[in-house]
């Protein structure tokens, strides 16, 4: 089963008629579920739901072969905390989809470290949905320490003169 989702803030249309149109054109063979958020279309060749609470989502997530989504850092953190091939369309602001275009960057830097798919409009779908099936993401690295170094610089700036 393929699991599409959406977040639950803003509907996606573009990206749910788009899968419901693959679907209907046989590029995806098997079954989907989509939680598609206050989406005032309903697709007509694919199960779906508006909304699931938090451990129905993960348990879907986790049982799930394959995944698409927006590109929302919690659904893409979700799908690789659980090694899905995941496939992403980001929202774009341009269709109202979201408030700014931060998705955009989101999917491009997820698609350039390896881990994800993506499909940058409902055009590239077709093409992207083929390669799911076997697509393995570039394993994540823990990235703590970074992390760590850029809060030990930020407190170093902001607190120079306090001794410790």
């Amino acid at each position: 089963m393929i699991f599409l989702t959406v977040g639950t803030l803003f509907p996606f249309d573009r990206l749910v008629k788009a899968v419901d149109i693959a679907i209907k054109n046989q590029l995806i063979q098997r079954r989907v579920f989509a939680q598609i958020g206050p989406s005032d279309f309903k697709p007509k060749h694919m199960e779906y739901t508006n909304h699931m609470d938090r451990d129905a989502f993960e348990e879907t997530i986790h049982t799930t072969t394959a995944l698409i989504s927006h590109a929302g850092i919690g659904s893409i953190a979700m799908g690789l905390k659980y090694n899905k091939p995941l496939l992403v369309m980001p929202r774009k602001r341009k269709y109202r989809e979201h408030v700014n275009d931060h998705q955009v960057g989101t999917a491009k830097m997820f698609e350039r470290l390896g881990h994800v798919l993506v499909a940058y409009s409902e055009t590239d779908l077709p093409k992207k949905i083929q390669l799911l099936p076997t697509f393995k993401a570039s394993p994540r690295e823990n990235q703590a320490h970074v992390i760590a170094r850029r809060i030990a610089v930020f407190l170093d700036q902001i607190t120079p003169d306090i001794i410790v």
